[in-house]
Formats: structure tokens, sequence, C-alpha cells
């Protein structure tokens, strides 16, 4: 048994290797030429199987992925999994880099596979494919996502609808919730997503004592999950019969609301935990016009955009504060039965561990 995985130097990417070489079989990886020390990095990471990763030269923005005629040749019929994880997971983005790398690279890893007729086309997408949708979305949904106006949302949705509409081998999709670090060992390679609040909160520890009661918004639930129990999860439902065509929700069934989550990394960082958190949905009585308005005055602007540029935070990560998205992931349950494998708790295994605790104390500082 042959694998095929794009974005393997990634931080989901270079843990779901791991998974499969713990199993039999090549493990092939999408690599450029310009990243040839992440792709060392990975062999030196599994030293003692780095044989059995075999870089495959190409380019995602390419049809097919860029790849030789004769090197599909060689692995057609070969592949039995094609994991595509390569995409852009960064809000910030351009909505040029986002078209490039999550709709036209996926459509190239989709030819890819039906050029070498893979086993099963496994698509990491995410759970912004839902854009801001209200209410519970189930597994089982997809055309009713809204609110996709933010390129990030757009692109992940329509990458997914490329699977669906154009994938003509058995396909799977997996969509995570927001990936943070290892639940046991707390690593990470980059700081975003919630990590952005480590500034904010590393002001808050200089300026005010611990002791000292702080006032802040308690917002919607922020669905974090650990790396480690992604790829535990996409590892196992990979391998299982019988779930061709299924939509699987990596997401925690109980996510935490963002000001409990401010605190856990406050504590944990050894700043001041909001002592009093106030529902932000209490302003929903101010029209959206009125709210418009106010934000468009030229001093907000300018208080706002200085603010932001101070701490390090992507004014879009504002659309999470009040994230108004439920995810049911029932599928996902019922394919990982007896298998163990589920989110730790307290969620993203942030609670009660010293891994973790190490880890936002470093960022912090």
């Amino acid at each position: 048994m042959s694998y095929f995985v794009t974005g393997a130097t990634g931080f989901i990417g270079r843990f779901l290797v791991g998974k499969l070489l713990a199993r039999k079989g090549t493990v092939y990886v999408l690599a450029r030429r310009g990243s040839k020390d992440k792709l060392k990095a990975l062999q030196e990471r599994y030293a003692d199987q780095a044989d059995r990763i075999v870089p495959v030269w190409g380019d995602l923005t390419k049809p097919k992925l860029g790849i030789k005629a004769d090197q599909l040749a060689e692995m057609k019929g070969k592949i039995k999994h094609v994991f595509h994880l390569a995409a852009i997971y960064d809000l910030s983005a351009s909505a040029e880099s986002q078209q490039a790398a999550n709709i036209d690279g996926t459509r190239n890893a989709v030819l890819f596979a039906e050029a070498v007729d893979a086993g099963c086309f496994h698509h990491v997408s995410s759970i912004a494919a839902a854009g801001l949708y209200k209410g519970t979305f189930r597994e089982d949904m997809f055309d009713e996502a809204e609110g996709l106006d933010h390129p990030y949302f757009r692109t992940k949705h329509d990458s997914e609808g490329i699977v669906r509409n154009e994938c003509s081998r058995p396909y799977r999709i997996y969509r995570p919730g927001i990936v943070v670090g290892h639940s046991e060992t707390g690593e990470i390679d980059k700081i975003d997503g919630p990590y952005y609040f480590f500034t904010l909160l590393k002001r808050m520890r200089e300026l005010i004592p611990a002791w000292v009661p702080t006032i802040g918004f308690e917002g919607g639930r922020i669905n974090m999950v650990p790396v480690d129990y992604i790829v535990d999860a996409m590892d196992h439902i990979a391998h299982k019969r019988g779930l061709d065509g299924g939509c699987f929700h990596l997401t925690d069934p109980a996510p935490r609301r963002v000001g409990e989550v401010l605190n856990i990394f406050a504590r944990a960082g050894h700043a001041p935990p909001m002592t009093m958190r106030i529902d932000s949905r209490i302003f929903a009585f101010v029209p959206s016009t009125v709210k418009m308005a106010l934000s468009m005055l030229p001093p907000v602007k300018r208080i706002t955009a200085h603010a932001f540029q101070t701490l390090g935070i992507p004014k879009d990560m504002l659309k999470f504060f009040n994230y108004p998205t439920r995810f049911d992931n029932r599928q996902t349950e019922a394919a990982l039965k007896g298998s163990g494998i589920k989110v730790p708790r307290g969620a993203c295994g942030i609670t009660g561990n010293a891994t973790w605790t190490r880890t936002c104390t470093s960022i912090a500082r």
C-alpha cells in the first residue's frame, strides 16, 4: 500500500506522515524544489524510516501538480490513498493566493488522483467551509453554508465543492476545527488563530497585577482541536471500509466560549484573568447600520487599526469572536466508535496539562 501526501511538511502534514509510516508502504510527498530544507527536516524527524519518505517534485499550482508524465505512469495503480492537505490556512492572506492554493490547488490534486487511479482521495477541508452559518451545521450539509464573503471562507467552501462535483475517484472529506498544538507535548509551529491573543495577554501581564479584577467579553464558542486528535482521527477513518463519500467534522463536541479560552490562556501565561465577562450578544439590539456607521468613523478606524497593528492581531479575527456556528459530528463519532480516539478533556488538552502551560508561557514572553 502506498500513500501520496500534499502539504506533508506542514503542521498537520508532518504528524500525519508519522501515522502513515506506522503502517506499511511508501509515503510519497509532493515537494517543491525551493523547499528542500523542509523536506530534509521531515526526513530527519523520522530518520529511522526516512527511506520510506519519497519526494515527488512538482507544483501545487500546476495541472496534475506539475508532475512529469513518466512519474505519473510509474505511480499509476500504486497509490491507495491521496491525502490533500496543502492549502492556505491564513485569514489575512490575499484573495489571489487563497484562490491559487485552495481552489486551483485542490483541482490540480484531484486531476493527479485521477491520473494515477488513486484508491481514495482524502480532502482536508475546514469548518470554514460552513462560512458564518447561524446554527448547527451537520456533516451532511454543504450548500446551506452562508456568510461566505471572506475569501478564506469562500475558497474553503469552493475547494470542497470541487471534490464533491469533479472528483471521479472515491473520496472522503474532513473538516477540522481550529487546529492547535499537540495535547501532550504542546508542539506548535506558528503563532496564529487563538495564539494571536498572546500578545494582548502579555501586555496585560506587564501592566496589570494578576490579582486585579478585569472585565472582558464572553463571545461565541470557538472550536479548537489538538493536532494529534486530528491526525489520529483521519488515519483511522481513512483506513476504515465503507465510508467513501462521507464528510467528517473533526471538532470538539463541547467547544468553549472565547472568554473562557482567553482565561485559560491568561492563567497559563500568568496574566490577569477576566473576572467578569459580558456577553456581547447584549448589543444585538443596536442596528447593524448604526454599528457599521460608527466603525467607519475616521477616529474609530485609526484607533482600531493602531490597536490591531500594535498587538499583531489580524482584524479578520473578530469574525470568530461572535462565531455563530456549532458543528454536529455524529458521523465522525460513529466512525471512531471503539477506537478510543476522542478530543482530550478539557478541550484541546488545555486543562491540567503542564506541557500546554509551558507552551503558553513561552509564547507570552
